[in-house]
């Protein structure tokens, strides 16, 4: 195989690497024949540190990725700013910063409602309807509709001839229909339009009762004569004037001697014993007579005794018959289905809250975890090999099973994290290890299959490190005289900025790395001139900069950066004023991304989410 092109600055942004493979690739193309086309694959790794990949390396854990390095180069790439999955990719994925593609966050906020929005993406309803009784009926199609701006890397190459195949790209869904092929990643929704609700059946009265469910829904069920009967839920029914939910029911019936059950969904039928997963499951939601919605989940039984636990995956997608666009063409998904199987198709299909709200323990998440990685990593083979075929272009595969662990697990890797705890957290310290292993035997195999002359790119969006400290920007704020509550008592604020008196609040935050100014004329209570914004955001910059973290006696913000300062400015307006970025092993209460205003500042991170990336970018 050919070397990468070697990198003569140490670091080279995601940006600059966008620029430098497509013009490569259009130059190759252009001095190469129609028979032999230059081919490049690059594989996206999500989350892999460069630190602990060069420990690896040198401890000889790593070998393909060594050999790589050895044949080619090894070198540092800078993330963007923020170093957030969907901003960095988006950097890639057009060769602009924030300011130009204006993805600066995961979340984003309306100024004329100040409530929050996914990013990425966004859902535009049918505009005009004809009603019928209690039906309505769409007198035009919704859509869905991509807020990134720019041009994808992928398109130029396309108007250059070359093919390209697009698998799991964060930041791109619905599937832009420029590459050849492409196959949503994350951003991709369930089919709630959430970004994965997941459900839990139990014959437990009052089960996790005063909890805020976050990312799932617990459901009370009964028990006659060892049969239950219950319903699946999915979203509400578009023909329906009133809204009303649809839902899909479902039997399970229960051994009498409490070692397994048998599941009814439609006309199918599964067995489960204690701690089994089902295969995918198919879910019609019946809208009316002649339409339906279909969806895909998997079932694991939890518990039977002393009572009934079954968990539901989130309903997503079906690729088979895709209720929203995954994938361009429509009928590649559904090709990848029938080679590979049905799989999820959800962005993030880590079941992430299912630890976090204290559903699973650490092993049945990894469970549920393995699932979900292990598809992308099966359906890879059949994936290069239909590339392979062809006579050229350009793969870009996606894996993000390993960041979406390491947030989880990285604790078991830190035992000085406040969270740490010896008998839970020891037996996977070398966990994340051995997934870098995984992911190092994809490369092992990319190399051994490519013909001669094929450039092999690995790459990854930002690093990863231990989150220990809790900052609440929005109650530094507060305390700083910037935000202004209605309540005083921040104990029973409700988030998302409703105890906020705007006729005095200067700033605010939201989203994991975003301050805005209330600005006059642009927020709905403005109260901020223009004429007064950059002396007003450099002075909460710089007392940002000057503060202290008690609990560690370091500064707990060690970066800033103003709106001003991208230097692509097409989409400029949809970001923060200000990007704050976190001393390494801080991170920002997620109760003030969402714009919650907390009774402290500082707090230790307890939390099962105990490792990140969403800091000041150079420590990632």
């Amino acid at each position: 195989m050919s070397a990468p092109v070697r990198l003569r600055r140490r670091a080279r942004t995601l940006v600059a690497i966008a620029a430098l493979l497509v013009a490569l690739l259009v130059a190759l193309a252009c001095g190469g024949d129609e028979t032999n086309g230059p081919r490049v694959v690059i594989l996206g790794f999500d989350g892999m540190d460069l630190q602990l990949t060069r420990e690896l390396i040198a401890e000889g854990r790593l070998p393909n990725l060594a050999r790589l390095a050895e044949s080619g180069a090894f070198a540092e790439l800078e993330t963007s700013i923020p170093p957030q999955s969907p901003v960095a990719w988006s950097d890639f994925i057009t060769g602009m910063d924030a300011g130009g593609h204006g993805i600066f966050d995961f979340l984003h906020r309306d100024p004329d409602t100040l409530v929050p929005f996914a990013s990425t993406a966004k859902a535009e309803g049918a505009s005009r309807m004809l009603e019928l009784g209690k039906y309505q009926f769409p007198l035009a199609s919704a859509q869905l509709v991509s807020l990134r701006r720019g041009t994808p890397f992928w398109k130029v190459l396309e108007d250059h001839g070359i093919a390209t195949t697009i698998m799991r790209m964060p930041a791109n869904f619905p599937p832009s229909g420029l590459a050849s092929q492409e196959l949503s990643g994350m951003g991709t929704s369930d089919l709630l339009g959430t970004d994965g609700t997941f459900s839990f059946y139990t014959s437990e009265l009052f089960a996790f009762a005063g909890q805020e469910m976050s990312g799932g829904a617990v459901y009370e069920v009964d028990i006659f004569d060892d049969v239950v009967e219950t319903e699946l839920h999915g979203p509400d029914n578009p023909f329906l004037i009133e809204k009303t939910p649809l839902t899909a029911p479902f039997t399970v019936n229960l051994d009498p001697e409490r070692t397994g059950v048998s599941i009814e969904l439609g006309d199918q039928q599964v067995v489960l014993g204690i701690g089994e997963w089902s295969p995918w499951l198919e879910v019609e939601f019946k809208m009316i007579p002649t339409q339906a919605l279909h969806g895909i989940c998997r079932m694991y039984l939890r518990a039977l005794v002393p009572e009934l636990e079954l968990y539901v995956t989130p309903i997503d997608i079906d690729p088979m018959a895709p209720a929203m666009p995954v994938s361009h063409p429509k009928s590649f998904a559904a090709d990848l289905a029938r080679a590979t199987g049905r799989f999820y198709t959800e962005g993030m299909p880590e079941d992430t809250k299912t630890l976090t709200e204290g559903v699973f323990e650490p092993a049945e998440f990894l469970a549920q975890a393995h699932n979900a990685g292990s598809e992308v990593i099966d359906q890879y083979p059949w994936v290069l090999g239909r590339f392979l075929e062809d006579d050229g272009g350009l793969l870009f595969y996606y894996f993000g099973n390993v960041d979406q662990i390491s947030h989880l697990m990285w604790r078991a890797r830190d035992p000085e994290h406040p969270g740490y705890d010896a008998e839970r957290d020891a037996p996977y310290a070398d966990l994340i290890p051995q997934l870098y292993e995984g992911l190092d035997r994809v490369v092992g195999e990319t190399l051994d299959a490519v013909p001669a002359g094929t450039l092999v790119v690995v790459m990854s969006d930002h690093g990863f490190t231990s989150w220990r400290r809790e900052f609440q920007l929005n109650s530094w704020l507060e305390q700083q005289g910037y935000l202004v509550l209605e309540d005083s008592t921040p104990r029973h604020d409700p988030g998302f900025l409703l105890n906020v008196d705007w006729s005095k609040t200067r700033a605010y935050g939201y989203g994991f790395s975003g301050l805005y100014l209330n600005l006059k004329g642009r927020e709905r209570d403005g109260i901020v001139p223009f004429a007064e914004r950059d002396a007003l955001l450099h002075e909460i910059g710089e007392r940002l900069l000057a503060t202290v973290d008690p609990g560690t006696g370091s500064n707990a913000v060690t970066e800033i950066r103003y709106a001003d300062d991208y230097e692509d400015r097409g989409a400029i307006e949809v970001g923060p004023d200000l990007i704050v970025g976190y001393a390494k092993g801080t991170h920002v209460a997620n109760g003030s991304a969402l714009g919650e205003v907390g009774d402290e500042v500082f707090t230790d991170n307890l939390g099962a989410w105990s490792g990140d990336h969403i800091m000041d970018h150079r420590t990632v």
